[in-house]
């Protein structure tokens, strides 16, 4: 025979399969069958039926307690990534059914508003149409006064945050520098000799004119601030009529005006910006399929 003839068919229980890595960690039939709320011969007989199925010898037992065999500790990578696979399974078929009508609430800033939610948004409702999406723009701490009170399920916002929440980093953005585009200034990056030059108009949004003047100390730099404005479009508007260079996060000078140009910093520096959610709270269907949209991550993997 050329050997075909002793192949069998494994059929695998991924409840026995479960049990097995339980016992796997515990070294222990009784602890197991504890942590289980089960018997102890239930354990016994999951891990047999498991060991007669594959035909090998997965666990030896003794007066000292259980011991995986050398294939024992194999086949526990293995049952893990099935065990991994089948709930992941199961939560996606669960989060699909339970998002017929669902709901998510999300807050962000306005320029990760802006750029970075439509188009998770949108890969969003072409999976889900019936899904019912609604978005506020909020300074990021108002976001996360939001999601404290519950009247948001999802933040965009500048990372890190308090530990009171859960966060995942979606983006980073570069700092640029903003000219009058009369400013002869060849090459993309400038020095500090030329930016010394220049008084700026800055953002009055805290996290990031604290990050700026964090960054000029460092570099030992001065630092002229002419005028410190709360919206964006203003700030480039008044860098067009030649009022003041301005330094703001990319995404929130896009589009940049007629009249404006873009240089890079001497030293880049750059903002993380994440979600946010509460943590230790319960989370919708609609909220998981929200989240890996804007992470590209489970249905959404790139």
């Amino acid at each position: 025979m050329d050997g075909w003839g002793d192949r069998r068919e494994v059929r695998v229980n991924v409840e026995q399969l479960r049990i097995f890595l339980d016992v796997a960690r515990t070294r222990n039939f009784s602890v197991t069958a504890s942590d289980r709320g089960i018997s102890q011969s239930a354990v016994s007989r999951a891990i047999a039926s498991l060991e007669s199925e594959l035909g090998v010898v997965l666990v030896s037992r003794g007066r000292f307690g259980a011991r995986l065999t050398d294939v024992g500790q194999q086949m526990v990578h293995h049952a893990s990534q099935i065990v991994r696979v089948r709930d992941r399974m199961e939560r996606d078929a669960h989060l699909v059914r339970g998002l017929d009508g669902g709901r998510v609430r999300i807050a962000s800033f306005r320029s990760a508003a802006t750029h970075l939610l439509p188009p998770a948004i949108s890969r969003l409702t072409q999976r889900f149409p019936n899904l019912d999406v609604i978005i506020a723009e909020s300074a990021p701490a108002e976001v996360e006064q939001a999601l404290r009170e519950g009247t948001v399920d999802v933040g965009l916002v500048p990372l890190p945050r308090p530990s009171e929440f859960e966060t995942w980093e979606i983006a980073r953005d570069e700092f640029i520098v903003l000219l009058p585009d009369t400013e002869p200034y060849p090459g993309d990056r400038l020095s500090w000799n030329e930016l010394s030059r220049h008084s700026f108009i800055l953002s009055n949004y805290a996290e990031c004119t604290s990050m700026l003047r964090e960054h000029w100390m460092q570099a030992g730099q001065p630092f002229n601030v002419a005028y410190e404005i709360k919206e964006d479009s203003t700030i480039l508007s008044m860098v067009a009529q030649g009022l003041g260079a301005a330094i703001l996060p990319r995404l929130a000078a896009l589009p940049i005006p007629s009249g404006v140009t873009a240089r890079e910093l001497p030293i880049p520096l750059e903002r993380s910006i994440g979600i946010a959610v509460l943590a230790d709270t319960e989370r919708s269907p609609a909220v998981y399929q929200c989240m890996d949209a804007l992470r590209n991550t489970g249905i959404f993997a790139d």
